[in-house]
């Protein structure tokens, strides 16, 4: 149950979805009741008929910084950043005026710079690496009349994970910007989607209103952590980075209540699970405030909030995947994933979405 190869499964690379499907509540929703071990299919848009009314929707509201951003070094050759850190504008008006910052990024390049190496960015923005850090880690620090910031909003591309392909100046980057953004995201901060809720329309969030099922949210900020494979042979052995939450005393107080009103949590994503089950006090209530979370999930962790899991695909061997696992049971879990690959479901982020009941 915890050696990591009992989380290793096969998967056709064309199930790897490299772009969404053109609507998003149109894509395919793998029903799994863990009650009676049973398995369905569906789309997105059945959702409402398989909730009760009563149910509560959390949603995650962070919002996808587009952080990626080409440059290149003294000597000419390419890099690739993703800038990870971002700093709450509301915080600091200085953030898109130019000058000055530094901030910790992840760097990619034919051979890494070394500490003191300069970084040519568009718009006059220019970079000195300042620290070299482990996996590929650098803090870079930005100068310029424009400023990192207002430089990643004209010209940053979405950091998408590595298993979409796409090439600098991609005729997709517009579309990347859209959809790999959920449609109630508000709360910048991020540097991947929380990739459950791209699924949702507000067409879709109305119905499930009138169905009697309400949506509350909160904020966790998804870091690089996310991207970071499992080195370890033991998984209860394997570190996530820290991210940053934030659960409205509002948002607490109607969890709450619904848990003793006896309706349902629905986490959408494995981030709001997270956060939920990281923010929750050993009698079960949910705890309002701010922190953050390095919370592993990994089979037989005791679940105190959440009732009902909407999720996607998840990768081999990942974090997530220990995760959904405890959640429903690993030998479920895979019986599951072999029956999505036989019906051909596509798989990760802008792949089709499972409910767990």
């Amino acid at each position: 149950m915890f050696e990591i190869e009992a989380y290793n499964y096969d998967l056709p690379q064309d199930l790897i979805a490299q772009v969404p499907t053109p609507k998003r509540d149109h894509s395919r929703l793998f029903v799994v009741e863990r009650s009676i071990a049973s398995f369905s299919d569906h789309r997105f848009f059945d959702l409402p008929s398989l909730l009760r009314p009563g149910d509560l929707l959390v949603v995650n509201n962070t919002k996808v910084v587009p952080a990626r951003v080409f440059g290149h070094k003294e000597s000419g050759g390419r890099v690739e950043i993703l800038v990870l850190e971002h700093p709450d504008p509301k915080k600091d008006g200085n953030l898109k005026k130019g000058g000055s910052a530094t901030r910790l990024c992840l760097l990619r390049s034919s051979r890494r710079p070394k500490r003191g190496s300069l970084l040519f960015f568009d718009s006059g923005v220019s970079g000195e690496v300042k620290d070299l850090l482990d996996d590929g880690l650098v803090k870079i620090s930005f100068k310029g009349d424009r400023g990192i910031d207002a430089l990643l909003v004209e010209k940053g591309f979405m950091p998408l994970p590595p298993y979409i392909k796409r090439g600098e100046n991609t005729s997709l980057s517009d579309m990347d910007k859209e959809r790999y953004q959920t449609v109630y995201s508000e709360r910048e901060g991020a540097v991947a989607a929380p990739t459950a809720g791209l699924h949702f329309t507000a067409d879709l969030l109305k119905r499930l209103r009138t169905r009697g099922v309400s949506t509350v949210s909160l904020t966790l900020h998804v870091g690089h952590g996310t991207f970071r494979p499992v080195k370890t042979k033991d998984v209860r052995h394997h570190r996530l980075g820290h991210e940053y939450y934030l659960i409205e005393p509002e948002t607490a107080a109607r969890i709450n209540e619904t848990k003793r009103n006896g309706g349902r949590i629905v986490a959408v994503g494995t981030t709001v699970v997270r956060a939920l089950e990281s923010a929750s006090a050993t009698d079960g209530a949910l705890l309002p405030g701010a922190g953050k979370t390095d919370l592993l999930i990994t089979p037989g962790f005791v679940f105190n909030v959440v009732d009902v899991l909407i999720t996607n695909f998840h990768l081999p061997r990942s974090s997530l995947l220990f995760l959904v696992s405890a959640f429903a049971g690993l030998d479920l879990i895979k019986r599951a994933y072999e029956r999505a690959v036989e019906k051909r479901y596509r798989f990760y982020s802008y792949g089709d979405a499972m409910l767990i009941l």
